[in-house]
């Protein structure tokens, strides 16, 4: 791949998570196929954006579609997955996506639904990137998991920041 076709690639993909719907679509995707109509009531969306949103996570490689299936009504639906390639990926300028993606899957929640820590510490670079990476080899452990079809799908959001102060 050269260099242009590299840029032009990750541009694209970039633009495919410029979005905290995009973000909701992929959540719910990622347990369970779906098709664009699923996604959509789930949403409380419309279809037609919806679709929209979904070709270009198809098109950029974070949605696969499925084997066409037959609704209930005789026609035919494409259901989706996520990939999962975002997992572990770098994805620049998208902390603020994740953050609005966040407030929007959290906001009709009640406060026994989440669990919610908040910690201030003062570390050496030295001990952050040792804080972060053992948090982080506990993210990937868990998410390297195969589902559990008793489990209940759940999320966890980490923000870690400097303080202003």
């Amino acid at each position: 791949m050269t260099d242009a076709a590299f840029d032009a690639d990750f541009q694209a993909r970039a633009r495919a998570l410029s979005s905290p719907v995009r973000f909701r679509i992929l959540r719910a995707c990622l347990h369970e196929s779906r098709t664009n109509k699923e996604i959509a009531d789930l949403l409380e969306m419309n279809p037609a954006t919806t679709l929209h949103h979904v070709r270009t996570l198809v098109a950029a490689g974070f949605l696969a579609a499925e084997e066409p299936r037959t609704g209930k009504r005789g026609a035919r639906e494409i259901p989706y997955r996520s990939t999962g390639a975002t997992w572990g990926r770098h994805i620049p300028n998208v902390s603020h996506v994740l953050i609005e993606t966040f407030l929007e899957e959290t906001r009709e929640l009640e406060s026994d639904d989440m669990d919610i820590w908040r910690l201030g510490v003062k570390l050496t670079p030295e001990d952050r990137a040792e804080m972060m990476g053992r948090i982080r080899e506990v993210m990937e452990e868990y998410a390297l998991r195969e589902p559990d079809p008793e489990g209940e799908p759940t999320s966890l959001f980490l923000a870690h920041y400097r303080d202003r102060a």
